[in-house]
């Protein structure tokens, strides 16, 4: 495998690290390593509003592309990488303060033995029939992949803090202190009345923009380009009458790639005999759970076909040697969730999750999950007086 193209995280300097900052400045005990900048900064003097704002797919390049000399670049202070998987389960790593390794959230869809279904973990739905999960006996949200959210840690090393999140309408709420927010225009406004109140205050906000433009128009797309620039011109308005004690800081969970080609498993045959299950997780970070007898065919039937365009290891590799979701408490889901092999995007192709059963997702323009820099690089952006 060619090193020289691809981005591995770097759980030194990652967005692992930008959310171990805040905890630490709020007490809470974080075995993590923090960001060096974002501690200086932090240490700096003792703020009333805290405000951690995540642009959902606003990766390093991307903002480049498009506003390299704009008023967030002027304010960046670092670049880091995503953790691994760079998708939105990485969100998890903001909510949680801990590593994929830690929390189990490793992909958009896992597969479930206690269901017997892979379920997207956002929307908790049948991940190839997209249905609802009616009456189960057992929570596996709640049960199984359930995490202390960083509000809950944040208030109780901290009592005097009060910690908000600001979510779309449609997503789970972690905090006891939830506000729907469901465009940058709701989160500016959300964030300038809870800065008008006397009280300490962490306050996490979440756009789901510019990803879902990305997603529907790609990367270079006018759409995407209209959101961002708009956007850094609604937040550098908003801090022009920040107080003192106000502290803004931006990143994102992961940043966007192109979709060149798109590949289904279902077209080769000589590959799903070698499966035990179909494929899971991402279509660019796929598990395969391969038959004993079959691993030897079934790396040289997979590297026949997709060899430049991704990257076959074993499970031992992929978690022991290379460490790709971090370090720490193992959670005891990873080994159900990953296969002996996996397969991860080093190009700009995906391989649909699909079966005969349903036809997979729609193909997008723009999506993320693998290891170039344009989706594992992201920008960390600090606005204060």
């Amino acid at each position: 495998m060619n090193y020289k193209n691809i981005v591995f995280p770097n759980y030194d300097h990652c967005i692992l690290g930008t959310i171990s900052s805040i905890l630490k400045y709020y007490n809470v005990e974080t075995k993590h390593k923090t960001s060096e900048k974002i501690d200086a900064i932090l240490n700096e003097r003792e703020y009333r509003n805290v405000i951690f704002l995540v642009l959902d797919g606003l990766g390093e390049h991307i903002l480049n592309d498009i506003s390299k000399e704009g008023f967030l670049n002027k304010n960046k202070v670092d670049c880091v990488t995503s953790v691994y998987p760079s998708t939105t389960a990485a969100l998890t790593t903001y909510y949680s303060g801990c590593p994929p390794y830690e929390t189990g959230w490793i992909a958009w869809s896992q597969y479930f033995k206690e269901y017997g279904r892979a379920l997207d973990m956002f929307s908790h739905k049948e991940s190839y029939l997209r249905e609802e999960i009616k009456n189960p006996l057992m929570d596996v949200y709640k049960k199984v992949v359930n995490y202390e959210s960083i509000f809950s840690k944040i208030e109780k090393a901290s009592p005097i803090v009060k910690a908000y999140e600001l979510e779309p309408e449609y997503a789970e709420r972690r905090a006891l202190r939830s506000i729907n927010a469901n465009n940058i225009d709701e989160i500016i406004m959300n964030i300038n009345d809870l800065c008008k109140t006397p009280d300490k205050k962490f306050i996490l906000a979440y756009s789901d923009n510019p990803d879902s433009l990305l997603h529907k128009f790609g990367v270079t797309s006018e759409e995407a380009k209209k959101f961002i620039k708009e956007t850094e011109d609604k937040i550098e308005e908003m801090t022009k009458n920040i107080s003192e004690d106000t502290i803004l800081i931006i990143s994102a969970d992961h940043g966007h790639k192109d979709i060149q080609k798109a590949y289904t498993l279902l077209d080769y045959p000589e590959i799903q005999e070698c499966l035990i299950m179909p494929a899971s997780l991402e279509c660019r970070f796929l598990s395969f759970f391969v038959k004993e007898e079959m691993k030897e065919k079934f790396v040289e039937r997979f590297n026949k076909v997709f060899e430049k365009e991704f990257w076959l290891m074993s499970k031992e590799e992929f978690l022991n040697k290379y460490h790709f979701l971090g370090y720490g408490n193992k959670h005891y889901k990873i080994d159900d969730f990953i296969g002996n092999y996996v397969a991860i995007s080093t190009s700009g192709s995906m391989i649909r999750l699909e079966t005969f059963l349903a036809e997979g997702k729609a193909i997008r323009k723009s999506t993320h999950c693998g290891l170039t820099k344009e989706e594992m690089e992201v920008p960390v952006i600090v606005i204060k007086k």
